[in-house]
């Protein structure tokens, strides 16, 4: 166990809502080994996107990495909900993934990505540094400015 995961996230003042289910054919969370993956995750909090458009048009770069902080914290609860409702069971954050639904010029991708990628670290400390990788897109669902996915090592 790490303990301190789970201190940290309370110490940010981060409350993890319960972990919603997807309404498509996939699932939110799946283990395999001593990996969790976590599936794509959009800028959502009690049912709402709480962030649509396009950075470089209607969204900034601070208002992209805000809405990169909530897919983390997305990713958080779905993490949790895989791992029983304990965050002390994660041994490391190896790779997020993040998509950003950007006009052709934007090029400030992983600005708007280090939104999460802050986040990892501010609760998981060095065991949440990881390989990244930031895209530029044509569009995202329900026209929400950034989605990210994630791989975790658990105990």
């Amino acid at each position: 166990m790490n303990p301190g995961h789970e201190d940290r996230l309370a110490a940010l003042g981060i409350t993890l809502p319960t972990a919603v289910s997807p309404k498509a054919s996939y699932v939110a969370a799946r283990r395999t080994g001593p990996y969790v993956y976590i599936s794509g995750q959009v800028p959502a909090a009690g049912g709402k996107d709480q962030f649509t458009g396009k950075l470089g048009r209607e969204i900034s770069v601070e208002e992209g990495q805000k809405a990169a902080r909530l897919c983390a914290i997305n990713i958080l609860v779905q993490l949790r909900a895989a791992l029983g409702g304990n965050l002390d069971r994660v041994v490391g954050c190896i790779r997020l993934g993040g998509f950003v639904n950007a006009v052709p010029e934007f090029g400030d991708q992983p600005a708007v990505l280090n939104g999460a990628s802050d986040l990892m670290i501010a609760v998981f400390g060095d065991a949440g540094r990881h390989a990244r990788a930031a895209v530029g897109c044509a569009s995202l669902p329900r026209n929400v400015p950034v989605e990210v996915d994630a791989i975790f090592e658990v105990l």
